[in-house]
Formats: structure tokens, C-alpha cells, sequence
């Protein structure tokens, strides 16, 4: 049965480079379900640079756009803050107004009983409106992100986390800190479109020009290039140790870290900066890598991250060289692990000499097979699942809690009356009797 969702995201609509929070929005619209998406409610102060000072101007526009119908059954409503979060008066002034807003809006569509599914840790105050149920999906450390307001995000997110009635996790260490506050947290890791990524591997596809005109290997990354996230001075290293392969990372430099310098990449001939690409083409650059990149800086952001990209390298059946992210541990199997740059350089020399072994052909088919499993029309069967049986007031068992969710139907065989937490629409019935 359907039922409406407002989304509190920490992620623009229209940002090219979809994560987890477009995604579940657009396949709960598909599947028939209202959707109001709320864009970022900015974390972090803003700084000078001027692509802050942009996104500012693009903000109030789209705020005095009012809600915007973006397909069938989903609108996205631009909010306009006062970026100073560290200040108390400052947050209960913005939640007070975007609270206002979010009944108007959800009046306006006729909205009753609505699940309220935040990505925000601060959004505590946003509880308690008309929601039937709360879920928190927490995908990321986002304390540990640059210029975040540190201690303010670990507190207001440790009563989010007690307050809501689900909490969903990305990754393992994320998983462990949170039930911690909150039995009702379950392990939901990070998946990929599969259908979409998996067209690298087909005849049909086309690899665009100007990777064409890049003679020689070709290695990739795509996604947000942010000193935070990625190791620059191991890139730099690698690429000038290998001076026939390109190194070619697709996204925005500085994505969420205005501080990042990137300049010694862009200085270096065999690294290309190409900048975002639309989300239709990343199949065809796909297919032109003969590798794909992770190499990730590790810290504490990043320990707690797990990268979509992973399995959408894995729908292409390409070789992956990654630093040793924890999240993925149990993924080291199909891809090439190494923790400095002279192990680096020697795992990329493996991936791009696969072609060689005799089992190459049974390495792709492994990868797309593994892909195939972390797709994201299962992993919203089975979070809508929990979301079900947490409004029934009844939680799944602890066994699926620390493990991958399974299948909706398994889970739905599973569920049992023994969680402590009751949904806000049981415990409205039960106060009723």
C-alpha cells in the first residue's frame, strides 16, 4: 500500500552525481508513493569561494520558486537557512520555519500520516509533526566533513538517533555506534543502479571522444574530488610513477570541501580533470576505463564511508584498485587492495594486466554477478519491509540487524512483536483502547 514520504536530504535534487538520497526518492515515486524532497539544508558555514557564493544565488532563486513538481508524484521543496548551525538560536530559528513549511506543503498535497525520512543529523526538531513513522538513514560520519560544526552535529544526531523509531546504516561502524542509542537500527549498505552501469559492458555503448583520443591505458575515477575523501598525494605519486596510463577523474573538484587544492593534479600530463558528466554518459566512460579508481584518503569520514561507485565499477566488470576502506572488507575479493602508493602502483599494474591471466573473462563475469546483487530495487523491498513492520509496531529480529537485510519476503517471515520500539501509529492505537 502506498503512503507518503517527505525526505529531509542532504543532497540537491539536481545535482548530477546521484547518491542514496535521489535514488530511494525517485523509486519511491515509481512505486507509487507521494514524495516531498526537501534539498540540503546546509551544514556547513559557508566560505568565499566563489562556487559557495553560486550555490547561494542558485539557493534563492530556487526558494522563491516555491515547490516544484519534478515527476509524477515527487516535488522538491528548496529551503532557505541561516548557515550558522553551531548556533543554538540559530537552529531552532531555521527548524522552526522549516517546520511551518513542511505542514503547509504536506496540507497543500494532501499528505496524512506521512513517513518523515531524514538524512539530516540535526533534524531532531523536525520530529513529531504528523509522521506515522521516523527513519534516519545514516550513510555517512558527516561530523568528520570540513567546516562542519563538529561537536553540535555528534550531539543533536545522538538524540535524532534516539528519537527516531528506525535508523538505517551504510556502513558497519556506523551500524555499531548508532544501535548503540537505538536497537532499532539495522546494516543497509550502499548499492548501485545495476541496469544502468552494467550498459559498459555493452556492444551498444559508446566510449566518448574524448577518451578515444587518450592513446594508451586509461584509468577512473568518478565522483566528488575532495581532499577530504581522496588521497591527493598518492594519486600524484602513482600517476607520475606511470607516465603511459591516464589517469582520469570525472566529478567536481572541491565537491563539499571548498578547501581543496587540486592544482599539482591538474599540473601533472597524464592526470585529466574532465569535470561532471550527465549521469546518462558515465556508462560510455565506463566502458573506456581499463581500470577504476578508489583511492581514498583514511580517516574518519572515510572509515565510515561506503562509496556507491564501488558496486557501479563492479556493474561494468571493471577491475578496481582501492585503498583499504573497511566498509568494503568483505568485498576485497573482487578488486585490488593496497594501503600505500608503492603497493598501489603495483596492484594497478595487475588490474590493467588481466587481460593476460586465463580467467579473465570469469573476473568480469564474478564482478557483474556480485553488482547484481546490491541493486537498489531490492534494497527498497526490503527497507520499505522494515518501515512496514516498525508501523505495524512489530521490529525485525536481531538477527537481521547485523547482518545485510535480506529479501522482503524473508523479512516479512521473519518479523516478530519482540522490539522495544513501537511506531508512532501503534502506540496512538494503543493509547486509543
Amino acid at each position: 500500500m502506498s503512503k507518503p514520504f517527505i525526505i529531509v536530504s542532504t543532497a540537491d535534487w539536481d545535482n548530477p552525481f546521484w547518491t542514496n538520497k535521489q535514488h530511494i526518492a525517485d523509486r519511491l515515486a515509481g512505486r507509487g508513493h507521494q514524495v516531498l524532497y526537501l534539498n540540503s539544508l546546509g551544514l556547513r558555514k559557508p566560505s568565499s569561494n566563489g562556487k559557495d557564493i553560486k550555490r547561494i544565488i542558485k539557493r534563492l532563486s530556487q526558494f522563491f520558486s516555491g515547490l516544484q513538481h519534478k515527476k509524477t508524484n515527487l516535488w522538491v521543496w528548496s529551503p532557505v537557512v541561516i548557515p550558522y548551525q553551531r548556533f543554538s538560536f540559530v537552529r531552532k530559528l531555521n527548524f522552526f520555519i522549516v517546520r511551518q513549511y513542511v505542514k503547509h506543503f504536506a496540507r497543500k498535497l494532501g499528505m496524512e500520516d506521512y513517513v518523515l525520512w531524514t538524512y539530516n543529523p540535526l533534524t531532531q526538531p523536525l520530529l513529531n509533526m504528523r509522521e506515522q513513522l521516523s527513519v534516519y538513514h545514516c550513510v555517512d560520519e558527516i561530523s568528520a566533513q570540513p567546516g562542519m560544526p563538529e561537536q553540535i552535529i555528534k550531539e543533536q544526531e545522538a538524540r535524532l538517533v534516539e528519537d527516531v523509531d528506525v535508523v538505517f546504516a551504510t556502513a558497519p561502524n556506523l551500524y555499531e555506534t548508532r544501535k548503540a542509542i537505538n536497537e532499532s537500527t539495522y546494516y543497509s549498505p550502499n548499492v548501485a543502479e545495476f541496469n544502468h552501469f552494467n550498459k559498459a559492458l555493452s556492444p551498444d555503448t559508446a566510449i566518448p571522444a574524448e577518451l578515444l583520443r587518450m592513446k594508451g591505458p586509461k584509468v577512473g575515477f568518478i565522483g566528488a574530488i575532495s581532499g577530504y575523501k581522496l588521497d591527493l598525494a598518492l594519486i600524484e605519486t602513482v600517476a607520475s610513477r606511470n607516465p603511459h596510463v591516464h589517469f582520469v577523474f570525472i566529478g567536481q573538484v572541491g565537491e563539499g570541501d571548498p578547501w581543496t587544492d587540486a592544482d599539482r593534479l591538474g599540473q601533472t600530463p597524464n592526470i585529466h580533470l574532465i569535470g561532471p558528466k550527465p549521469y546518462s554518459e558515465l556508462p560510455g566512460y565506463l566502458k573506456g576505463f581499463d581500470a577504476c579508481l578508489l583511492p581514498n584518503v583514511i580517516n574518519e569520514y572515510t572509515t565510515n564511508m561506503f562509496p556507491m561507485k564501488f558496486f557501479e565499477y563492479l556493474s561494468a566488470g571493471k577491475p578496481v584498485v582501492m585503498t583499504p576502506l573497511p566498509a568494503v572488507r568483505d568485498y576485497y575479493s573482487y578488486c585490488y587492495v593496497a594501503a600505500d602508493a608503492d603497493a598501489f602502483d603495483k596492484q594497478l599494474g595487475l588490474a590493467l594486466n588481466e587481460g593476460l591471466l586465463d580467467n579473465y573473462e570469469q573476473l568480469i563475469l564474478d564482478r557483474v554477478a556480485e553488482a547484481k546483487k546490491h541493486d537498489w530495487e531490492s534494497r527498497i523491498d526490503t527497507m520499505l519491509a522494515v518501515v512496514d513492520a516498525h508501523i505495524k509496531g512489530a521490529g525485525a529480529p536481531e538477527a537481521l540487524r547485523a547482518a545485510n537485510l535480506p529479501g522482503a519476503a524473508a523479512l516479512d517471515a521473519a518479523v516478530s512483536p519482540r522490539s522495544s520500539k513501537t511506531s508512532k501509529a501503534a502506540r496512538s492505537v494503543g493509547s486509543k483502547a
